[in-house]
């Protein structure tokens, strides 16, 4: 009768955590995360899968972004309604493009508060000395988007960026009324040669490709593959000498 007590003690034991971790759970999802983690759970129990890790970020070009399990979402999306973070679970897992590309929409219209936002930068401009080079990069744009990628990516601005300095390369999705772009460092191009920045140019289209399909801009596996399609090397980061 002790032995069977016993047993009977551990195994109420084995069942309770269960219990309070469901309880705990459901209590994390009725207030609003404070944490990337309290946030991970809560898109998590909406459908997320093959996500370990979530960064907060102030990064307003990006919002949401992945790369090999590690996401990295603005800090804004904490304070969001149930909504914007069912957009995030679709945007990432969504098997159609219309679905992410609707998501997507979501996430952009979220409006991130004022003490989350800086002095807007004014916007660069192409360097008149730098004209030429814009229009060839611009050109190479056309044609490998009709060589590379059967003519599928929109024609976006190509420009020549003086500010650059670490980076070889952005590209910047369409957002708060300004148009999608393609920025090429001049640095680099002065130091490393029209070849170099061309591949810098097809690495910012599969960029610029990913977003057009709705997929989150990043580093992944699907970059890697779409980078090995159309020619390139899919590094995740390059850096001026």
């Amino acid at each position: 009768m002790v032995f069977r007590a016993l047993i009977d003690r551990l195994r109420g034991a084995r069942r309770t955590p269960p219990a309070r971790d469901a309880q705990q759970l459901a209590l994390d999802l009725a207030r609003a995360p404070r944490t990337g983690a309290e946030l991970l759970t809560r898109l998590t129990a909406m459908g997320l899968r093959g996500v370990r890790s979530l960064a907060l970020t102030r990064n307003r070009s990006v919002v949401v972004s992945a790369v090999d399990g590690a996401l990295r979402v603005h800090r804004a999306f904490l304070d969001a309604p149930d909504s914007v973070h069912r957009a995030i679970v679709r945007f990432l897992m969504a098997p159609r493009r219309t679905e992410r590309v609707a998501a997507r929409r979501v996430l952009v219209a979220f409006p991130i508060g004022d003490a989350e936002r800086r002095p807007p930068r004014t916007p660069e401009r192409t360097h008149p000395d730098d004209e030429k080079l814009a229009a060839t990069l611009t050109e190479w744009h056309a044609r490998y988007n009709a060589e590379r990628f059967a003519g599928a990516l929109r024609r976006v601005r190509v420009r020549v960026s003086r500010r650059m300095r670490a980076r070889l390369g952005h590209y910047a999705p369409a957002q708060q009324g300004r148009t999608a772009e393609i920025a090429i460092s001049r640095r680099h191009m002065k130091r490393h040669g029209m070849a170099e920045s061309l591949a810098t140019l097809l690495h910012e289209m599969v960029h610029q490709w990913q977003d057009e399909e709705g997929h989150p801009l990043g580093h992944d596996r699907r970059f890697r593959e779409k980078a090995k399609s159309v020619g390139i090397v899919g590094r995740a980061k390059r850096v001026v000498d």
